[in-house]
């Protein structure tokens, strides 16, 4: 479904991501693992057309480094970030309807189902989103991006300061929206939950990707796990 090839990005004068090779197939789970600080942010926002590159990413057998972000999400690809952007002067309703790219197309996805899938934003849909908690926000942006109907969605850091009840709910939605034919992308801190979700683990250093195989691969490579992942 999504295949990068000697990906180069860059902030300027800096050179971030060093010729990335990844691939992801339809309904996989990919897991991207790394220590802050070393691409792994930089790449899903390279894929979204939001970061200067070089090389090719190639998308449902289309090329798509060059086009317009806005482009790149009809395309079918979805992008949760890191920062929760949430509308805040708008209810939890509001924001989910914003998430509709076609009015015309067939819904795969309906507020009703976000609000059967999470009670809490149905209790809260008249509320602004500024009045959410932290959790309830993730939930938010992580259905706003689904009201889309992405194919792929790439998700940064869903469960960063979640209570561990929230980091569940978020883990079981994550594999509901797999199990609906829908790829990931999964930027995740927590070892734990990244391997009991991925198929697949890719794990980053200094820009460039320095470990690819399964969650049970990289859990026997402590050399691996002792040089990029540990503290």
């Amino acid at each position: 479904m999504l295949k990068i090839i000697d990906l180069h990005a860059y902030y300027g004068k800096s050179h971030i991501l060093r010729g990335v090779h990844l691939d992801i197939a339809q309904c996989e789970i990919i897991a991207l693992l790394g220590r802050n600080g070393v691409g792994r942010s930089t790449l899903v926002k390279s894929i979204m057309g939001l970061v200067p590159i070089k090389g090719s990413i190639n998308y449902k057998d289309k090329e798509i480094v060059g086009d317009a972000t806005h482009d790149i999400a009809l395309q079918g690809i979805g992008y949760v970030p890191e920062n929760r952007d949430v509308f805040s002067t708008l209810t939890v309703r509001e924001n989910l309807l914003l998430g509709v790219k076609d009015k015309n197309a067939k819904a795969e996805w309906t507020v009703d189902e976000m609000f059967t899938l999470f009670p809490n934003l149905k209790e809260r849909a008249d509320v602004l989103a500024s009045a959410l908690s932290g959790g309830e926000q993730q939930m938010l942006t992580i259905c706003r991006c689904l009201m889309g109907n992405p194919e792929f969605m790439m998700i940064d850091e869903p469960t960063e300061g979640l209570s561990p009840q929230m980091v569940e709910t978020v883990a079981e939605l994550l594999k509901k929206i797999s199990s609906k034919g829908i790829s990931i992308l999964l930027v995740e801190q927590k070892l734990t939950i990244a391997l009991r979700l991925a198929s697949r683990v890719y794990l980053m250093g200094h820009g460039k990707i320095v470990f690819e195989g399964t969650p049970k691969e990289l859990e026997k490579d402590n050399k691996i796990r002792k040089e990029w992942l540990e503290v």
